[in-house]
């Protein structure tokens, strides 16, 4: 039973060394590690009873726990934790790597909403786990507003933010409604939501269009109500993007992970529990990264978050992204692929 927990700097130089080159190699395998592959490994000379007797402290301190007897050692979510606080050694980013998620945010133009998925997309593939990203909800103002002919009953609403963000929305028009109706739609939206966001100013159209106050035709007034619906139809708040949950699969290695996993996808199913992710960010600075039962939206699935804001042209925290995986995470490398796609996508907002 543990008493005690003896903070990291307070340890000896050799079992800080035994407990980062366990969590290492743990890290790398996801398997306990035992005395003999540690003994194997250290920069002193040490015997495995000698190690043995280290890791029975450091189980004692709270740091390690054996799955079963004959076992080796695996980290508890604290010596993760204590890891991450007191010894993890972040990586650099290469220059391609670099290139390439700025070339994958940029790639999506001024949308808004494919750069979070290009971003998204490119983070879980380099991870190898989960990636997501909160999405802010579009409150900024409109500077422009356009509706563009698709097909017989179909138009694009493009919608240009003060910010210079645009974003797209594909709605549904009365069929055979003509090239005018669709000017005269974006003329009419152009003129009431100058400098002014679509919360703003939804309830004033609307009524300004029951009470037939607005001068269109019929069929304008249609496409108008269209496009104000379908804006109206997102849900309140920010919006949730989750890419690349099959490679949480490639890192099961027991039953007991299975259903951590299982956990998990049903946790990323359930939308609005996720988004209060943003609040685990906001007034913070950097990568946060949590571990196991820190995070109560992930405790059940035994994984671990890495997540960093990121910031609009006024440099307020809009949204976030970031990766969630097993709690072996490959902490080194992930924290800043997490950091940069955060700040690649805050300097193409601005």
């Amino acid at each position: 039973m543990v008493t005690h927990t003896t903070p990291l700097k307070d340890l000896d130089a050799r079992s800080r060394e035994v407990f980062q080159r366990l969590v290492d190699t743990f890290v790398e395998t996801g398997e306990p590690v035992g005395s003999r592959t540690l003994s194997r490994m250290m920069s002193v000379s040490l015997s495995p009873a000698t190690i043995r007797n280290v890791m029975a402290d450091l189980e004692h301190e709270g740091l390690l726990y054996a799955p079963h007897a004959s076992a080796g050692r695996l980290p508890t979510e604290l010596g993760l934790r204590m890891f991450v606080n007191g010894l993890l050694e972040v990586g650099a980013l290469d220059s391609d790597e670099r290139v390439r998620i700025e070339t994958m945010c940029q790639a999506a133009g001024r949308s808004l909403e494919g750069m979070l998925e290009e971003a998204t997309t490119l983070l879980s593939g380099l991870s190898r786990c989960a990636g997501l990203v909160i999405a802010p909800k579009t409150d900024a103002a409109v500077k422009h507003i356009e509706f563009v002919h698709l097909g017989p009953g179909r138009a694009l609403v493009v919608m240009v933010g003060a910010t210079g963000v645009v974003e797209n929305r594909v709605v549904e028009v009365p069929r055979g409604v003509p090239l005018s109706a669709l000017a005269e739609a974006t003329n009419y939206l152009n003129a009431r939501l100058c400098d002014r966001t679509l919360d703003e100013a939804r309830e004033a159209i609307l009524d300004d269009l029951e009470s037939d106050r607005s001068l269109l035709d019929d069929l304008s007034r249609k496409v108008v109500a269209a496009g104000l619906a379908t804006w109206s139809d997102d849900k309140p708040g920010a919006a949730l993007i989750v890419r690349g949950q099959g490679n949480l699969l490639t890192e099961v290695s027991a039953a007991r992970d299975l259903e951590r996993i299982r956990a998990l996808f049903e946790v990323l199913e359930t939308k609005e529990q996720v988004l209060r992710m943003l609040d685990l960010v906001i007034g913070a600075e950097g990568v946060q990264i949590f571990i196991g039962a820190e995070n109560d939206l992930f405790t059940l699935a035994g994984c671990s978050l890495i997540v960093a804001p990121y910031q609009n042209s006024r440099e307020e925290i809009v949204g976030a992204i970031g990766v969630v995986g097993p709690t072996r995470i490959n902490y080194r490398r992930i924290v800043p692929l997490v950091d940069y796609t955060a700040k690649v996508i805050g300097r193409l907002l601005g």
